[in-house]
């Protein structure tokens, strides 16, 4: 018995020592071959290095392509008025049809002028048709005769991009010496309301309307209004329109989107006018008055519309709507002020039917109103 536990030890130890001897021989071998052959160990390390750099590569080439495709449809759009330039932006070929080719460019581009011009990249310079333009869409449309070679722009679809995605814009910044620059950058928003004024293309503090838009961050500068923002397909998925100028801020452009602009499109392509619908009355923002003026149990923080008059055989006062009345909203939407109050107006028609809800003596009142047609509110 003895004699078999010695003979199995034995054969324990001798595979001890066989993994030991095993062991110093691979590491032995390891070192002698990096060692004796230090070049090519490190080459392979550089041929994964190289494959990596590649890669990044791939992806550029990628958007230069996506440029390349709308980049000839992008113009240089300028404004005169009696021969004089008043102003100048950018535009872009969307359509092209009975051998006539249909410009987009903002409103606010060739407002006040009575001749635009359009330069594509090639240096052609061509005089354009306005067919028609929209201040609160702040859409404008021109058409020229098509030619070979023109290059028409893909339209996409702003409602199927995702915040995140890739976007990218072509434009005439600051004047034309900078004509046709790319930037790029993120869809940063979607659905965004921007406040507007009349009297510029900035935002202030008294804004007159409020338009829907897409935001980017990437660079947007005066003179990119009217140009492209693309996705990286090189489709337009939006109108670039307005830049948020202020201290401490950076990175903020807004476009109008695509969808929203082709809508317009349909009627001032045959030259047909932009009716909205009107109310019949003067009015007020609520947070820009003094709080004395109203009852001594009126809400300080309270927001809303204040009717001054309201217009003799109006809508406003066929419904009943009296001077003094506070709207507060249009069917559900709430009414924080009067540039709300006409970007929910807008989205009805003349002649549809609207519930008002006031604070008439400081309680609440619901007033149907029939929408009309006017110039104006």
């Amino acid at each position: 018995m003895f004699e078999k536990l010695k003979n199995n030890t034995g054969k324990v130890f001798s595979k001890i020592i066989l993994v030991i001897v095993t062991f110093f021989l691979g590491a032995g071998g390891m070192y002698a071959i990096i060692y004796f052959f230090p070049t090519n160990f490190i080459e392979t390390k550089n041929v994964n290095t190289t494959k990596v750099v590649k890669d990044v590569s791939i992806t550029e080439t990628g958007l230069s392509e996506s440029v390349d495709k709308i980049y000839d449809a992008v113009v240089v759009v300028e404004t005169y008025k009696n021969d004089k330039l008043i102003g100048s932006g950018t535009g872009f070929v969307y359509k092209e049809e009975s051998k006539k080719g249909y410009i987009f460019t903002n409103n606010h581009v060739i407002s006040g002028g009575n001749k635009v011009y359009v330069t594509f990249t090639n240096g052609k310079k061509i005089e354009t048709e306005i067919l028609g333009s929209d201040k609160y869409a702040d859409i404008a449309v021109l058409s020229i005769d098509s030619f070979e070679g023109m290059k028409v722009a893909t339209l996409g679809s702003s409602e199927n991009a995702k915040v995140g995605d890739t976007v990218f814009a072509v434009g005439a910044p600051l004047d034309s010496a900078y004509s046709w620059t790319v930037t790029r950058g993120i869809l940063s928003g979607k659905n965004r309301l921007i406040e507007v004024s009349s009297s510029s293309t900035n935002y202030s503090a008294m804004s007159d309307w409020v338009m829907t838009a897409v935001q980017t961050d990437a660079a947007i500068n005066s003179g990119n209004s009217g140009g492209p923002l693309a996705n990286v397909n090189g489709e337009v998925i939006g109108i670039t329109s307005m830049k948020l100028v202020s201290s401490g801020v950076e990175g903020m452009g807004f476009a109008i989107p695509i969808e929203i602009a082709s809508h317009y499109a349909e009627k001032l392509e045959k030259k047909e006018e932009v009716t909205r619908p009107y109310l019949g009355v003067s009015m007020y923002n609520i947070s820009e008055m003094d709080t004395s003026f109203f009852s001594e149990n009126f809400e300080e923080s309270r927001t809303g519309v204040y009717v001054d008059s309201v217009e003799a055989d109006s809508p406003a006062a066929k419904a009943g709507l009296k001077k003094r009345d506070i709207i507060i909203k249009i069917n559900n939407d709430e009414v924080k002020n009067v540039a709300y109050l006409k970007y929910y107006l807008y989205k009805y028609d003349v002649g549809d039917k609207v519930t008002l809800t006031v604070l008439r003596d400081n309680k609440e009142k619901k007033i149907e109103v029939t929408l009309g047609q006017n110039d104006d509110f």
